[in-house]
């Protein structure tokens, strides 16, 4: 079993490689027309990603069995579009990336101020377009921002990601395995008045804080209200999505309070990306169990969550 557990890990390895080296180098009309093929594909074989259509369910306000079958495929189109630029970002211009990608006249002055404020500032994210290029554009505007990336396997897999995003210009820190927790090191950089973008509408740990989200409960990090309480810092939620194939639009909304704790800013931030998610459903990328009553009765044993 550990054989076939390395096999996999060694295969995902190289599939990444092999993608990273062909896609990058394929005409764009080419990348586009393949990859929209595949998530269409993905998203019409056997109704779509069983969970997808769950987590799909709560966003729009209906049973899995009534989701339109056109927005799973229009959300695996969107997932299938997020890997092509992904492979294809080391290898674009920023500044053509910088010119695709829009934003209101109110969310640009909110990010302008928050970043020229001297303060530091936490942008929390759901997994919504493609958070990279959230990043390119903010590092062409405001400079190097700090981040934290899951450790994957192989090691081999997670240096490829680290040094990927580190070309985009993004400071990385390993989740765990690293010489010093992140949270020191993110809490440092905003002391000193830098950006830290995190990744925050799934928890990973086993502390995350209950929120409600489209009506259902869940978990969501701590991080994020932890960081800016205890730094001074800023929090602010921010969302992106594809209004059509060749933009893209970064939203933010109001400046989350943090005056009644971690709980009550952890909240704040669920209503902010359930509204941001609302607004391009199909550009949230969420294919786990997300909500408690999907986790596995294991995963609900650990966390001491009680059945229905």
């Amino acid at each position: 079993m550990i054989v076939l557990d390395k096999l996999a890990e060694y295969a995902s390895d190289f599939g990444y490689r092999a993608g990273w080296a062909a896609v990058r180098w394929a005409p764009e009309s080419v990348a586009r027309s393949v990859f929209d093929a595949v998530g269409t594909v993905a998203g019409r074989r056997g109704g779509g990603p069983e969970q997808l259509r769950k987590n799909l369910a709560r966003v729009v306000g209906t049973t899995p069995e009534q989701v339109p079958d056109a927005l799973v495929e229009q959300a695996m189109r969107s997932y299938a579009r997020y890997w092509r630029e992904a492979f294809r970002l080391p290898t674009t211009d920023p500044a053509d990336i910088v010119a695709s990608v829009r934003m209101s006249d109110h969310d640009r002055r909110v990010v302008d101020e928050v970043c020229t404020s001297g303060k530091g500032v936490v942008m929390a994210l759901p997994h919504s377009g493609n958070w990279d290029i959230c990043g390119v554009w903010l590092v062409a505007h405001y400079g190097q921002f700090a981040t934290v990336a899951e450790r994957l396997k192989p090691e081999s897999l997670f240096d490829q990601f680290v040094a990927y995003r580190e070309s985009l210009g993004f400071e990385v820190f390993p989740l765990t395995g690293g010489e010093q927790p992140p949270f020191r090191l993110l809490a440092d950089r905003l002391r000193a008045g830098g950006i830290v973008c995190l990744m925050s509408d799934r928890d990973l740990s086993h502390s995350g804080v209950p929120v409600e989200l489209f009506g259902e409960r869940t978990r969501m990090p701590a991080g994020p209200a932890k960081l800016a309480i205890e730094t001074g810092a800023t929090l602010l939620a921010v969302h992106h999505s594809y209004p059509d194939a060749d933009t893209s639009l970064i939203r933010c909304g109001t400046v989350i309070d943090t005056s009644g704790g971690v709980a009550a800013a952890t909240q704040a931030l669920a209503d902010a990306f359930a509204e941001g998610i609302a607004s391009a459903p199909a550009d949230w990328h969420m294919l786990q169990p997300l909500w408690e009553s999907d986790w596995s009765q294991a995963r609900r044993d650990r966390l001491g969550v009680d059945g229905e």
